[in-house]
């Protein structure tokens, strides 16, 4: 069995990790979406409610696939993660040539660490090459839309957040 391991902080996820996902499920006969646990990151959702949020992302984008996708969340490193569950690719997505020079110093290092374990990029369809999580972090944080830059899912779990985060409304003064 062909095992892929998608790793990635997805915060939150966006239509080019799902573009990514959606080809390597293609390609591959089971691929594991590894959202890092990493303390030293600070994330605006929890890994927990990451996972939520992509489990639906995928349940709504990719529902053909979703018995050969599994998410969930890691901490480590991705290659030790790898070797425990028989993985034996890591998929990363690409948006630029800037991407690259960061994508292939990981790629190496991992290949140093783990022979076993190669590395496979897909590039990001044309559409999404200048999406990323921080810019859609950035425009949801002062109120743009980001509907069409991110799943459903992503917007329901904006929208509870800002729920949540949301002052009380003042009253009204009467006019007695």
């Amino acid at each position: 069995m062909r095992i892929a391991v998608y790793p990635g902080s997805f915060d939150p996820i966006t239509n080019g990790h799902v573009d990514v996902l959606r080809r390597a499920g293609a390609v591959f006969d089971r691929v594991i979406v590894a959202v890092l646990v990493n303390p030293r990151k600070a994330t605006v959702d929890s890994a927990d409610d990451r996972v939520e949020t992509i489990r639906a992302s995928i349940a709504e984008a990719l529902a053909e696939d979703l018995d050969r996708i599994e998410v969930m969340a890691f901490d480590g490193l991705t290659v030790d993660l790898c070797r425990r569950i028989g993985a034996r690719w890591l998929v990363r997505g690409l948006r630029a040539v800037a991407d690259f020079e960061a994508e292939l110093q990981m790629a190496h290092t991992n290949r140093k660490m783990a022979p076993d374990v190669d590395t496979v990029f897909f590039m990001t369809a044309l559409e999404h090459a200048y999406l990323s999580s921080s810019l859609v972090r950035e425009i949801a944080r002062f109120g743009g839309d980001v509907a069409p830059l991110v799943p459903t899912a992503v917007l329901r779990r904006l929208a509870q957040t800002d729920d949540r985060a949301a002052p009380a409304a003042a009253p009204l003064p009467s006019e007695d």
